[in-house]
């Protein structure tokens, strides 16, 4: 595009975002057609996170419906918070009970959790939704400003100069988004939003319950004076007419409807909260004697974000605060001064770690004299805690050491699968400045985030059977894959009380040793040893164990403990690269989907005796010998003992009704309510035959290649079937698996060498 089509585009999108002020009248036109537009701070944020809709997600084994407005989706996952979706709908289901004033409207949210557990990508993921939602015609959000100037007094009324100012620059607007229907008598908002709410189809009705802030007031005040003395009768109108008071639509932000509280801000509680008189201004502006609210700062956390949403971030640093916050939710009302107080309308969320429990709780043992009693009854507490989801860790460490946002949303487990263990490219910078691409080799991601997940899971809630890997992965995809049999979540019990994700490993110890290591490659990088330059994951696997001891984040009980669960992870990782080795050795030896597919089809006519229709539209009759030579040749289970002639013999019978058959039925019961066809069924669902499609064992490669020697594998002589088999290999892992040819060779060499102690 040309540089004045780049500017064309960004006008749009500006004359997209905003509208240009309307009068009062036109506001209420807008909002008796579409009444969302006049949401409380509350029901504003529920809409919002509605307005994005719902997916479903399997954590912990267990579908749940998610909310996509925490996938960070305006902004393509920036900030997606990976997991916690039973605490997010938690939060959820409070806003809705809060905006619609169910018992829970005096409640202050806190949201509590371990270090690197999604809190603050929930404060930036709330921050980019709102703002973006904001600019919608769905989401407008809207405020008033004020033009005294025209009143004829010759005061210089609201303006901040020594003199009034003219046209635009005579228009102030409310520094806390004072809602427009607060410009109302009581009597009459409430007619209002009676009728506002009969027309609303929504489940929750608008709220306006407060009065003018202050700077608007004082406008209010000042335009009704003057007009008073005039004598003029329609004094509402006059003093809201189009030249004096218009409504206009900002883009929701910090510091224009949200607060954001650091950890780092200081000042007295008053200043963090509602801001600071600026008493040079009070010397300027005259308002009969007492302080004026245009002499007020406006820029405390309470003021920022009235009209939507206040937000203390890591609150043990403003635990002071707390208590001055006790009666806000309730009340709706903050005191600039003594004499000055202000309406808000806000939803308090505090965000924090586990230490601001410790404090709340430190007076505990007085029980009923317990000073912050009141304060522990107003928190409505929302647990933030690691991921146990082997997919949403691999995915969250992925985003940590690259630039990737998009939030992974597969169709299967097996394309979920092959994105968890795919290899990463990762850029590097030396100290000169030079970018180099390092590789983390497959199932690098994958064994690091494994590792880190199973140090978070509780080790004594197992069912028999089970170990800490079969449990992450149970609570990643619902169900294992125990040779012919499927095994669902269902079918275990699992500890209600059991402590999964409150401790373990934090995905930002996991970034810092591939980092290192990376690094560490880096620096040693020769253009003639391109293998140097991949990570394994054995590497990772290694190194994180190593330095449990030295890392100040671990008690050395925990150390411990994790060291001794690095063992599964090593043998289920090892478990895939061999299996990605042997594929590759046996690729040419697979059996394609269509022999597969007519195989079924001609065991499904067997068993029914009779003609069977296929998805073709295909008549197809039971061949022996076709069934036979797919028995013998591909799954390698019978010899020709176990026939007389085509004829099959018990075992035989048997294997094709048990393996067979009984997964066919399976899937027809499934697809019940659908007509049922044999090419209907996806050939992976029956166990059996998946094995065929893509595994292999080592007594295969010794049937097949009868002179191939895993113990040459690192150097094998040229002409060698070993020699001419590797190649072929590694060749095959890079087109199958995404393998790089270093980290093919590498993979290859290290499952080679354990196979060669059993080889013989």
């Amino acid at each position: 595009m040309t540089a004045e089509e780049y500017i064309d585009r960004a006008d749009d999108t500006l004359d997209r975002t905003y509208e240009e002020p309307k009068p009062l009248s036109a506001y209420v036109e807008s909002v008796l057609e579409q009444p969302e537009l006049a949401s409380h701070a509350a029901k504003y944020l529920l809409d919002a996170i509605e307005e994005a809709g719902t997916r479903t997600v399997i954590e912990e084994g267990e579908e749940k419906e998610r909310y996509r407005f925490f996938d960070d989706p305006h902004n393509d996952g920036e900030h997606a918070i990976l997991g916690n979706t039973e605490v997010l709908n938690g939060l959820v289901d409070d806003l809705r009970s809060i905006a619609a004033g169910r018992g829970k409207d005096e409640k202050i949210i806190w949201l509590e959790g371990p270090t690197a557990t999604g809190k603050s990508e929930l404060k930036r993921c709330l921050i980019n939704g709102l703002r973006e939602y904001s600019k919608t015609p769905e989401g407008r959000r809207y405020t008033v400003e004020w033009n005294v100037a025209a009143a004829g007094s010759g005061d210089a009324g609201l303006t901040y100069a020594d003199d009034p100012v003219e046209d635009e620059d005579d228009w102030y607007e409310s520094p806390v988004q004072v809602h427009p229907l607060a410009v109302f008598p009581d009597e009459v908002r409430e007619e209002l939003l009676a009728e506002l709410n009969e027309r609303l189809d929504d489940h929750v009705d608008v709220q306006v319950e407060g009065k003018l802030d202050p700077f608007s007031r004082e406008a209010y005040d000042y335009l009704e004076e003057q007009y008073r003395r005039e004598g003029v009768e329609d004094l509402f109108s006059a003093v809201t007419g189009p030249e004096h008071l218009r409504v206009k639509n900002f883009v929701v932000d910090v510091g224009q409807g949200i607060g954001v509280l650091h950890s780092e801000d200081e000042g007295s509680p008053k200043e963090r909260l509602v801001g600071s008189w600026m008493h040079g201004m009070l010397r300027e502006l005259d308002s009969r004697g007492r302080k004026n609210p245009q002499a007020f700062s406006y820029d405390g956390v309470l003021s920022q974000g009235n009209g939507l949403l206040t937000v203390v971030e890591d609150a043990a640093q403003h635990a002071d605060l707390l208590q001055k916050l006790l009666n806000v939710p309730d009340e709706g009302h903050v005191k600039l001064d003594k004499g000055i107080g202000m309406d808000i309308d806000t939803q308090l969320i505090i965000i924090s770690n586990p230490d601001l429990e410790a404090r709340l709780n430190q007076h505990a043992d007085r029980e009923g004299q317990d000073p912050l009693k009141a304060l522990k009854r107003r928190l409505d507490k929302r647990e933030f805690s690691y991921l146990t989801n082997l997919s949403l860790e691999a995915e969250l460490l992925r985003r940590e050491l690259t630039n990737e946002t998009s939030v992974w949303q597969a169709d299967s487990w097996d394309e979920m699968e092959s994105w968890i263990q795919e290899p990463l490219t990762v850029q590097v910078r030396d100290s000169s400045a030079a970018v180099s691409d390092m590789e983390l080799a497959p199932h690098t991601v994958e064994a690091a985030a494994l590792y880190a997940v199973v140090s978070r899971l509780d080790g004594g809630a197992i069912p028999a059977g089970l170990d800490l890997v079969d449990k992450a992965l149970l609570f990643d995809r619902g169900y294992l894959q125990e040779g012919d049999e499927r095994i669902d979540v269902e079918d275990f019990e699992f500890a209600e009380d059991a402590d999964d994700g409150e401790g373990g490993i934090p995905v930002t110890f996991t970034r810092d040793v591939i980092a290192d290591l990376l690094h560490e490659a880096r620096d040693r990088h020769h253009p003639d040893l391109p293998v140097e330059d991949v990570i394994m994951p054995r590497d990772v696997l290694n190194e994180m164990a190593e330095r449990l001891d030295t890392a100040p984040v671990f008690s050395p009980g925990e150390a411990a403990d994790f060291e001794e669960r690095v063992v599964p992870v090593k043998n289920h990782v090892f478990a895939e690269q061999e299996s990605d080795v042997l594929d590759a050795v046996m690729r040419d030896k697979r059996v394609d989907v269509e022999t597969v597919e007519e195989y079924i089809e001609h065991v499904y006519a067997w068993e029914s005796d009779e003609q069977i229709e296929n998805e073709r539209g295909e008549y197809v009759d039971p061949d022996p010998l076709t069934m036979k030579v797919f028995e013998v040749e591909h799954l390698g289970r019978f010899t020709e003992a176990n026939y007389d002639g085509n004829d099959p013999d018990e075992a035989v019978r048997q294997f094709r009704t048990d393996k067979i058959i009984t997964a066919l039925n399976r899937h027809a019961w499934r697809q019940r309510d659908d007509e049922f066809r044999v090419g209907d069924v996806n050939p992976k669902e029956i166990p059996v035959i998946e094995t065929v499609l893509g595994s292999h064992d080592w007594d295969d490669v010794k049937r097949t290649y009868e002179d191939f020697d895993p113990r040459q594998w690192d150097d094998p002589p040229s002409g060698t079937e070993t020699a001419d088999l590797k190649a072929k290999t590694i060749r095959n892992m890079q087109e199958l698996f995404d393998y790089s040819e270093a980290s093919a060779e590498l993979t290859s060499r290290h499952v080679m060498s354990q196979v060669s102690y059993r080889w013989d």
